[in-house]
């Protein structure tokens, strides 16, 4: 019997963790690995109050090696079920283990969006990957398209840039919505190419990727690009499979909460980070907000030991 469970292993659930081993409280802390987008995604991040760049992968090492220097008990599992009786809740791993908590957050984060065309599924491993950090390696001197011109298709690109011989980004928009600091780097990486109002259609191969066929929105004409991979970055949805009728969920499928506290509408479920409704996603928020759950929940936990 914990204290506490967190669930989810990113920024938001290991601040989480640090403040709630801070505060003496029982804690088990469930996740498959740490990182979650940051180490997916963020290739050089430079607004992290401290570090003027460090790689997500970097920066999830220190946030981790921090974490274990608390008494703090970790299980490396998946989360599938979370349920609650009238006094604590239950949750369920994909290892068949179980275990209760007086109090849980949901620290979950978001996992990459699909694209939904034919050739996506099939080719999932076997040329299609959602992690450049992983995979980005496999296609040194290959040609590769990026899914997607925000900013992680665009830190994707810039990472790759290194790697691959060309890189095509394809925005299905008029213009690329990253910031305009990183696209001013790609303008400066000569086997780098933007393509917009670009709509991808169909991925194609046979047992790899092989080519992609894309329609350009203004021509409505449909253009075959032969390339080896497909990285895609178009985004993410809240983790939230395993929750069922204990949260209210935005018309994103983001988590509600009480936003002083991160309380949602169930006592004692706090919910934190990318997996709920707050605006902006970033990897400051995300701890700060991990932070604050925790405060809620240590607070939580002393009135319900006063009743």
């Amino acid at each position: 019997m914990y204290d506490l469970i967190i669930i989810g292993g990113g920024p938001t659930g290991i601040t989480a963790g640090i403040y709630a081993a801070r505060q003496n409280l029982k804690t088990l802390l469930i996740a498959k690995s740490f990182g979650g987008q940051m180490t997916r995604k963020a290739v050089a991040i430079e607004n992290y109050p401290g570090f003027e760049e460090i790689s997500g992968m970097d920066l999830i090492q220190k946030f981790e090696e921090h974490l274990k220097k608390y008494e703090i008990t970790i299980e490396r599992d998946s989360v599938i079920e979370l349920s609650k009786n009238q006094e604590n809740f239950l949750v369920i791993t994909k290892g068949k283990k179980q275990f209760q908590a007086s109090a849980v957050i949901i620290a979950s984060g978001a996992d990459p969006r699909s694209l939904g065309v034919p050739g996506e599924k099939e080719f999932v491993g076997k040329g299609i990957s959602f992690c450049v950090q992983c995979d980005g390696p496999l296609f040194f001197g290959k040609k590769v398209a990026i899914i997607g011109g925000g900013n992680a298709g665009f830190e994707a690109a810039l990472s790759l840039s290194k790697i691959a011989e060309k890189i095509y980004i394809l925005e299905y928009g008029a213009k690329a919505i990253a910031d305009k600091t990183i696209q001013e780097k790609i303008k400066k990486k000569e086997n780098t190419q933007v393509l917009t109002s670009a709509a991808l259609k169909e991925i194609k191969g046979k047992e790899f990727v092989s080519s992609i066929v894309y329609q350009d929105r203004k021509t409505e004409k449909n253009i075959e690009l032969v390339l080896d991979g497909v990285f895609i970055e178009i985004g993410s949805k809240p983790a939230t499979n395993f929750i069922k009728d204990l949260v209210d969920f935005n018309e994103r499928g983001e988590i509600k909460i009480n936003l002083s506290n991160c309380q949602t509408k169930t006592e004692g479920l706090f919910a934190a980070g990318d997996v709920t409704e707050i605006k902006a996603k970033q990897i400051v928020i995300a701890a700060g907000e991990g932070a604050k759950a925790a405060i809620s929940v240590n607070d939580y936990l002393q009135r319900k030991n006063e009743d």
